[in-house]
Protein backbone atom coordinates (compact mmCIF):
# COMPACT_ATOMS: atom_id res chain seq x y z
CA UNK A 1 0.00 0.00 0.00
CA UNK A 2 2.74 2.55 0.60
CA UNK A 3 4.25 2.37 -2.33
CA UNK A 4 0.69 3.06 -4.15
CA UNK A 5 0.38 5.99 -1.44
CA UNK A 6 3.65 7.25 -2.09
CA UNK A 7 3.43 8.05 -5.81
CA UNK A 8 0.04 10.19 -4.82
CA UNK A 9 2.71 12.48 -3.51
CA UNK A 10 0.16 13.27 -0.92
CA UNK A 11 0.11 16.65 0.80
CA UNK A 12 -1.68 17.03 3.63
CA UNK A 13 -3.49 20.13 5.88
CA UNK A 14 -4.80 19.85 9.64
CA UNK A 15 -7.25 22.01 10.32
CA UNK A 16 -8.49 24.37 11.26
CA UNK A 17 -10.24 22.02 14.04
CA UNK A 18 -13.79 23.25 15.24
CA UNK A 19 -14.48 23.88 19.33
CA UNK A 20 -18.37 24.18 19.14
CA UNK A 21 -21.22 24.90 21.44
CA UNK A 22 -25.12 25.35 21.68
CA UNK A 23 -26.38 24.66 17.97
CA UNK A 24 -24.58 25.05 14.70
CA UNK A 25 -24.97 23.63 11.12
CA UNK A 26 -21.97 23.96 8.64
CA UNK A 27 -22.32 23.67 4.71
CA UNK A 28 -19.42 22.69 2.55
CA UNK A 29 -19.03 22.48 -1.12
CA UNK A 30 -17.51 19.43 -2.87
CA UNK A 31 -13.73 19.05 -3.13
CA UNK A 32 -11.77 17.17 -4.42
CA UNK A 33 -9.33 14.33 -3.21
CA UNK A 34 -9.68 13.26 0.41
CA UNK A 35 -10.73 15.11 3.63
CA UNK A 36 -10.38 13.03 6.79
CA UNK A 37 -11.46 13.91 10.00
CA UNK A 38 -12.22 12.47 14.01
CA UNK A 39 -14.14 13.18 17.11
CA UNK A 40 -12.57 14.34 19.82
CA UNK A 41 -14.77 15.30 22.89
CA UNK A 42 -18.54 15.85 21.78
CA UNK A 43 -21.05 14.36 18.96
CA UNK A 44 -22.20 15.93 15.73
CA UNK A 45 -24.44 14.93 12.77
CA UNK A 46 -22.75 14.10 9.22
CA UNK A 47 -25.04 14.72 6.75
CA UNK A 48 -23.71 13.78 3.25
CA UNK A 49 -25.78 14.36 -0.41
CA UNK A 50 -27.36 10.70 -1.26
CA UNK A 51 -26.85 9.35 2.38
CA UNK A 52 -28.76 8.87 5.23
CA UNK A 53 -27.22 11.07 8.10
CA UNK A 54 -24.69 9.88 10.41
CA UNK A 55 -24.39 10.71 14.01
CA UNK A 56 -20.08 10.91 15.10
CA UNK A 57 -19.59 10.42 18.86
CA UNK A 58 -16.59 10.80 20.81
CA UNK A 59 -13.82 8.71 19.28
CA UNK A 60 -15.42 8.06 15.61
CA UNK A 61 -13.63 9.17 12.57
CA UNK A 62 -14.66 9.57 8.83
CA UNK A 63 -12.78 9.46 5.64
CA UNK A 64 -14.77 11.61 2.52
CA UNK A 65 -13.31 10.79 -1.04
CA UNK A 66 -14.31 13.05 -3.68
CA UNK A 67 -17.39 14.02 -1.99
CA UNK A 68 -20.42 16.18 -2.84
CA UNK A 69 -21.45 18.80 -0.54
CA UNK A 70 -22.08 17.91 3.39
CA UNK A 71 -22.89 19.54 6.30
CA UNK A 72 -21.46 19.22 9.74
CA UNK A 73 -24.34 19.91 12.63
CA UNK A 74 -25.05 19.88 16.10
CA UNK A 75 -28.66 18.66 15.52
CA UNK A 76 -30.90 17.50 12.20
CA UNK A 77 -33.10 20.77 12.69
CA UNK A 78 -30.05 23.31 12.80
CA UNK A 79 -30.12 25.31 9.35
CA UNK A 80 -27.02 25.35 7.90
CA UNK A 81 -24.67 28.09 6.77
CA UNK A 82 -21.89 28.19 4.72
CA UNK A 83 -18.62 26.98 6.51
CA UNK A 84 -16.21 29.38 3.90
CA UNK A 85 -17.00 32.01 5.92
CA UNK A 86 -16.65 30.62 8.89
CA UNK A 87 -13.45 28.62 8.22
CA UNK A 88 -11.49 32.13 7.25
CA UNK A 89 -12.38 33.17 10.73
CA UNK A 90 -10.22 30.69 12.00
CA UNK A 91 -7.48 31.53 14.74
CA UNK A 92 -4.42 29.82 16.28
CA UNK A 93 -5.93 26.84 14.32
CA UNK A 94 -9.19 26.73 15.72
CA UNK A 95 -12.90 28.08 14.65
CA UNK A 96 -14.83 29.06 17.47
CA UNK A 97 -18.53 28.66 17.21
CA UNK A 98 -20.07 29.69 20.92
CA UNK A 99 -18.82 30.97 23.96
CA UNK A 100 -16.01 29.13 24.76
CA UNK A 101 -17.00 28.33 28.44
CA UNK A 102 -19.85 26.37 26.94
CA UNK A 103 -18.03 24.28 24.48
CA UNK A 104 -18.68 20.91 24.25
CA UNK A 105 -17.46 19.68 20.65
CA UNK A 106 -14.04 19.38 19.35
CA UNK A 107 -13.75 18.08 16.12
CA UNK A 108 -9.99 17.89 14.42
CA UNK A 109 -10.42 17.84 10.56
CA UNK A 110 -7.42 17.18 7.68
CA UNK A 111 -7.54 17.71 4.04
CA UNK A 112 -5.22 15.32 1.84
CA UNK A 113 -4.43 16.32 -1.85
CA UNK A 114 -3.01 14.08 -4.32
CA UNK A 115 -0.59 14.35 -7.46
CA UNK A 116 -3.26 15.25 -9.84
CA UNK A 117 -1.78 12.32 -12.55
CA UNK A 118 -1.96 9.93 -10.29
CA UNK A 119 -5.02 11.04 -8.14
CA UNK A 120 -8.01 8.39 -9.21
CA UNK A 121 -5.48 5.34 -8.76
CA UNK A 122 -6.79 5.98 -4.87
CA UNK A 123 -9.86 8.17 -5.24
CA UNK A 124 -11.55 5.38 -8.00
CA UNK A 125 -11.58 2.92 -5.39
CA UNK A 126 -13.24 5.07 -2.46
CA UNK A 127 -16.87 5.65 -1.98
CA UNK A 128 -18.11 9.02 -0.26
CA UNK A 129 -18.02 8.51 3.14
CA UNK A 130 -16.20 5.74 5.54
CA UNK A 131 -16.77 5.67 9.04
CA UNK A 132 -14.82 4.05 11.88
CA UNK A 133 -16.95 3.45 15.02
CA UNK A 134 -14.61 3.84 17.99
CA UNK A 135 -15.42 0.27 18.98
CA UNK A 136 -14.44 -1.33 15.15
CA UNK A 137 -11.36 -3.72 15.10
CA UNK A 138 -9.24 -0.12 14.04
CA UNK A 139 -11.09 2.06 15.71
CA UNK A 140 -8.91 2.46 18.81
CA UNK A 141 -5.97 2.95 17.07
CA UNK A 142 -7.80 5.83 14.94
CA UNK A 143 -9.25 7.59 17.80
CA UNK A 144 -5.67 7.72 19.49
CA UNK A 145 -4.44 9.01 16.09
CA UNK A 146 -7.01 11.50 15.85
CA UNK A 147 -6.30 12.73 19.32
CA UNK A 148 -2.31 13.21 18.84
CA UNK A 149 -3.14 15.41 15.95
CA UNK A 150 -5.53 17.45 17.93
CA UNK A 151 -2.81 17.70 20.28
CA UNK A 152 0.26 18.72 17.71
CA UNK A 153 -2.56 21.92 16.36
CA UNK A 154 -3.24 23.13 19.50
CA UNK A 155 0.28 23.88 20.62
CA UNK A 156 2.88 25.97 18.68
CA UNK A 157 6.35 23.70 18.85
CA UNK A 158 8.86 23.24 16.57
CA UNK A 159 8.18 20.86 13.28
CA UNK A 160 4.87 20.74 14.20
CA UNK A 161 3.47 20.90 10.78
CA UNK A 162 5.56 17.79 9.95
CA UNK A 163 4.54 16.06 12.44
CA UNK A 164 1.35 16.94 11.27
CA UNK A 165 1.54 16.13 7.76
CA UNK A 166 3.09 12.31 8.87
CA UNK A 167 0.21 11.39 11.36
CA UNK A 168 -2.10 12.47 8.52
CA UNK A 169 -0.69 10.08 6.07
CA UNK A 170 -0.44 7.41 9.18
CA UNK A 171 -4.02 7.88 9.52
CA UNK A 172 -5.27 7.80 5.18
CA UNK A 173 -3.45 4.30 5.75
CA UNK A 174 -5.61 2.89 8.68
CA UNK A 175 -8.66 4.45 7.61
CA UNK A 176 -7.73 2.55 3.60
CA UNK A 177 -6.88 -0.27 6.06
CA UNK A 178 -10.26 -0.39 7.86
CA UNK A 179 -12.24 0.59 4.78
CA UNK A 180 -10.67 -2.44 2.77
CA UNK A 181 -11.69 -4.91 5.79
CA UNK A 182 -15.29 -2.93 5.95
CA UNK A 183 -16.69 -3.92 2.40
CA UNK A 184 -16.79 -7.42 0.35
CA UNK A 185 -16.84 -5.83 -2.76
CA UNK A 186 -14.01 -5.71 -5.09
CA UNK A 187 -11.99 -2.54 -4.37
CA UNK A 188 -9.06 -2.53 -6.37
CA UNK A 189 -5.37 -3.05 -5.77
CA UNK A 190 -6.89 -1.48 -2.24
CA UNK A 191 -8.84 -4.82 -1.39
CA UNK A 192 -6.37 -7.39 -3.85
CA UNK A 193 -3.46 -6.42 -1.03
CA UNK A 194 -5.52 -8.47 1.72
CA UNK A 195 -6.14 -11.57 -0.95
CA UNK A 196 -2.75 -13.78 -0.12
CA UNK A 197 -2.36 -14.99 -3.24
CA UNK A 198 -3.08 -12.07 -5.13
CA UNK A 199 -1.63 -9.82 -3.03
CA UNK A 200 1.92 -11.34 -3.01
CA UNK A 201 1.53 -11.15 -6.89
CA UNK A 202 0.69 -7.43 -6.39
CA UNK A 203 3.84 -6.85 -3.96
CA UNK A 204 6.14 -8.19 -6.44
CA UNK A 205 4.93 -6.56 -9.33
CA UNK A 206 5.64 -3.24 -7.93
CA UNK A 207 8.75 -4.17 -5.73
CA UNK A 208 10.43 -4.92 -9.51
CA UNK A 209 8.51 -3.16 -12.17
CA UNK A 210 11.09 -3.15 -14.46
CA UNK A 211 11.30 -7.54 -14.38
CA UNK A 212 9.47 -9.24 -17.76
CA UNK A 213 6.86 -10.53 -15.95
CA UNK A 214 4.68 -13.31 -17.34
CA UNK A 215 1.18 -14.51 -16.49
CA UNK A 216 3.11 -17.28 -15.60
CA UNK A 217 5.48 -16.04 -13.12
CA UNK A 218 2.40 -14.25 -11.13
CA UNK A 219 0.36 -17.24 -11.19
CA UNK A 220 3.29 -19.10 -9.28
CA UNK A 221 3.70 -16.38 -7.17
CA UNK A 222 -0.08 -16.86 -5.98
CA UNK A 223 0.15 -20.69 -6.32
CA UNK A 224 -2.37 -20.61 -9.11
CA UNK A 225 -2.99 -21.99 -12.22
CA UNK A 226 -2.79 -19.26 -14.67
CA UNK A 227 -6.55 -19.12 -15.43
CA UNK A 228 -7.47 -19.35 -11.77
CA UNK A 229 -4.82 -16.47 -10.81
CA UNK A 230 -6.35 -14.88 -14.36
CA UNK A 231 -9.77 -14.74 -13.00
CA UNK A 232 -9.46 -13.96 -9.32
CA UNK A 233 -7.03 -11.24 -9.77
CA UNK A 234 -9.85 -9.52 -12.67
CA UNK A 235 -12.59 -10.41 -9.86
CA UNK A 236 -10.30 -8.63 -7.11
CA UNK A 237 -8.49 -5.84 -8.81
CA UNK A 238 -10.87 -5.03 -11.87
CA UNK A 239 -8.75 -5.69 -14.61
CA UNK A 240 -6.50 -7.98 -16.25
CA UNK A 241 -3.13 -8.67 -14.65
CA UNK A 242 -1.05 -7.72 -17.09
CA UNK A 243 -3.11 -4.85 -18.24
CA UNK A 244 -2.83 -3.70 -14.59
CA UNK A 245 1.31 -4.02 -14.76
CA UNK A 246 1.11 -1.91 -17.56
CA UNK A 247 -1.20 0.99 -15.93
CA UNK A 248 1.35 0.78 -13.11
CA UNK A 249 4.29 1.26 -15.00
CA UNK A 250 2.15 4.00 -16.69
CA UNK A 251 1.70 5.90 -13.78
CA UNK A 252 5.21 5.41 -12.50
CA UNK A 253 6.41 6.84 -15.65
CA UNK A 254 3.51 9.60 -15.30
CA UNK A 255 5.33 10.42 -11.80
CA UNK A 256 9.12 10.76 -12.75
CA UNK A 257 8.03 13.36 -16.50
CA UNK A 258 6.66 15.17 -14.22
CA UNK A 259 9.01 15.48 -11.69
CA UNK A 260 11.94 15.51 -14.96
CA UNK A 261 14.12 12.56 -12.44
CA UNK A 262 14.98 10.50 -15.82
CA UNK A 263 15.33 11.00 -19.62
CA UNK A 264 12.89 8.88 -21.71
CA UNK A 265 15.38 5.98 -22.56
CA UNK A 266 16.19 5.75 -18.87
CA UNK A 267 12.41 5.78 -17.87
CA UNK A 268 11.76 3.09 -20.45
CA UNK A 269 14.45 1.36 -18.86
CA UNK A 270 12.91 1.31 -15.34
CA UNK A 271 9.94 0.62 -16.36
CA UNK A 272 10.56 -2.76 -18.36
CA UNK A 273 10.77 -2.03 -21.99
CA UNK A 274 13.55 -3.10 -23.92
CA UNK A 275 13.73 -0.20 -25.85
CA UNK A 276 12.07 3.81 -26.19
CA UNK A 277 10.15 3.32 -28.75
CA UNK A 278 7.97 0.43 -27.12
CA UNK A 279 7.75 2.17 -24.06
CA UNK A 280 6.34 5.23 -26.13
CA UNK A 281 4.31 3.78 -28.19
CA UNK A 282 2.88 1.87 -24.35
CA UNK A 283 2.43 5.53 -22.96
CA UNK A 284 1.07 6.82 -25.58
CA UNK A 285 -1.83 4.20 -26.05
CA UNK A 286 -2.80 4.72 -21.97
CA UNK A 287 -2.07 8.20 -21.40
CA UNK A 288 -3.04 9.57 -25.10
CA UNK A 289 0.15 11.29 -25.46
CA UNK A 290 4.09 10.82 -26.12
CA UNK A 291 5.99 10.87 -23.13
CA UNK A 292 7.84 13.73 -24.63
CA UNK A 293 4.88 15.65 -24.80
CA UNK A 294 3.43 14.67 -21.14
CA UNK A 295 6.82 16.05 -19.96
CA UNK A 296 7.07 19.18 -21.66
CA UNK A 297 3.35 20.22 -20.66
CA UNK A 298 4.29 19.27 -16.85
CA UNK A 299 6.73 21.54 -17.48
CA UNK A 300 4.67 24.46 -17.90
CA UNK A 301 3.31 26.55 -14.75
CA UNK A 302 0.17 26.51 -14.08
CA UNK A 303 -2.37 28.64 -15.22
CA UNK A 304 -4.71 30.97 -13.16
CA UNK A 305 -8.50 30.87 -13.02
CA UNK A 306 -9.78 32.86 -15.89
CA UNK A 307 -12.00 35.47 -13.73
CA UNK A 308 -9.62 35.19 -10.96
CA UNK A 309 -12.56 33.63 -8.80
CA UNK A 310 -11.71 30.99 -6.57
CA UNK A 311 -13.69 27.97 -5.27
CA UNK A 312 -13.44 25.89 -2.01
CA UNK A 313 -11.40 23.61 -3.56
CA UNK A 314 -9.05 26.03 -4.96
CA UNK A 315 -8.89 27.81 -1.55
CA UNK A 316 -8.15 24.25 0.13
CA UNK A 317 -5.31 24.05 -2.37
CA UNK A 318 -4.06 27.08 -1.86
CA UNK A 319 -3.67 26.75 2.47
CA UNK A 320 -2.87 23.35 1.68
CA UNK A 321 0.59 24.13 -0.20
CA UNK A 322 1.30 27.29 1.90
CA UNK A 323 1.49 25.12 4.89
CA UNK A 324 2.18 21.62 3.54
CA UNK A 325 6.20 20.31 4.27
CA UNK A 326 7.13 19.93 0.90
CA UNK A 327 4.79 17.72 -0.31
CA UNK A 328 6.42 15.03 1.89
CA UNK A 329 4.73 10.88 0.81
CA UNK A 330 5.03 8.46 2.64
CA UNK A 331 7.85 5.98 1.71
CA UNK A 332 8.03 3.88 -1.32
CA UNK A 333 8.97 0.49 -1.00
CA UNK A 334 6.39 -1.67 0.38
CA UNK A 335 2.59 -3.04 -0.34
Amino acid sequence: MADAIGLLRPRTVIGPNLRAAGEWALRFDTFLHVRIGGLVRGTCWLILEGHEPVLLREGDTFMLGNPPPYVLASTLDASPRPAEPVWASAEDGFVRIGPESEEDLYLCVGHIAFDDSNAALLTDLLPPLVIVRVGDPHGGRLAQLIDLLATEVGVSAAGGPLVQNHLAQILLVHMLRAHAGQTDRPTGWLGALNEDGIGAALRAVHADVAHSWSLKELAEISHMSRSAFAQAFKSHVGVPPLEYLIQWRMSLARDALTRDTMSISELAQATGYQSESAFSTAFRRVVGSSPAQFRNQARQPPRSAANGSTTTSDADTRHERDRSTSGAAVGVGGA
